[in-house]
Parts: structure tokens; C-alpha cells; sequence
């Protein structure tokens, strides 16, 4: 059985896959920009994950917020830690991103649900 989490890494892994056969200089890099500012820097990876977490949140892109959420989960985060970001995002987006607040706590009970049965 799918959910709405392997629905959104298939599509995700297909259309990457699709986009890099693209023979278009400034897509190609693009991805590689944004790869490369997700590397450890005077930042760790982690902290990056967690940043575009609260920015996915306050910019309002599901499909962004359920792609940092499973890093975030990779990377170590605790569900507390995962709410208090969560918290920083409402704060600095105000009650326009309280949907988006209700989509990362799905995507996370989902994510959580997974390894619990795996």
C-alpha cells in the first residue's frame, strides 16, 4: 500500500530523473547550486535541513516541506526539536501558514508511522 509520502518520492525521483535528461545550462545549474548549499559549511547539513524546513514552512510549498521533513528525520531531528522549527515558521509566517503547519504534521506522523513498521 502507497501513501501520499511514496506517491510524493516517486514523482519527486521521476521528474528529477526526467529534468536532468534537459540539455538546459541554467536548470542544470540551479540543481547543483541548490545541492551544494544544502553541504556542510560554517553550517552542518543538518542545520541547513532544519533552515529550509522553516523556510518551506513560511514560503507555503507542501512538496518542499515534505522533502526537508524526511531529511530532517535522516538527519537526526527529534519530533520535539521538528516542533519547535514548526513553531519558528508559524511565528515568522503568521496564521496563513497554520495549513502548512497541519500538512508537516501529517507528513511527519506518516514518516514516523514508516519507521515504526519497518
Amino acid at each position: 500500500m502507497t501513501d501520499r509520502l511514496d506517491e510524493f518520492q516517486y514523482y519527486r525521483n521521476r521528474m528529477n530523473a526526467r529534468i536532468a535528461e534537459i540539455d538546459n545550462l541554467g536548470i542544470k545549474r540551479f540543481y547543483n547550486l541548490d545541492t551544494a548549499a544544502y553541504g556542510d559549511g560554517a553550517l552542518s547539513k543538518k542545520t541547513k535541513e532544519l533552515l529550509g524546513l522553516v523556510a518551506s514552512m513560511v514560503l507555503r510549498c507542501n512538496d518542499c516541506i515534505d522533502y526537508h521533513i524526511l531529511q530532517c528525520i535522516k538527519m537526526g531531528w527529534k519530533d520535539e526539536e521538528l516542533y519547535d522549527a514548526f513553531n519558528v515558521a508559524l511565528v515568522v509566517g503568521g496564521s496563513i501558514v497554520i495549513s502548512h503547519l497541519r500538512h508537516a504534521v501529517e507528513t511527519l506522523d506518516l514518516a514516523r508511522n514508516k519507521e515504526s513498521a519497518e
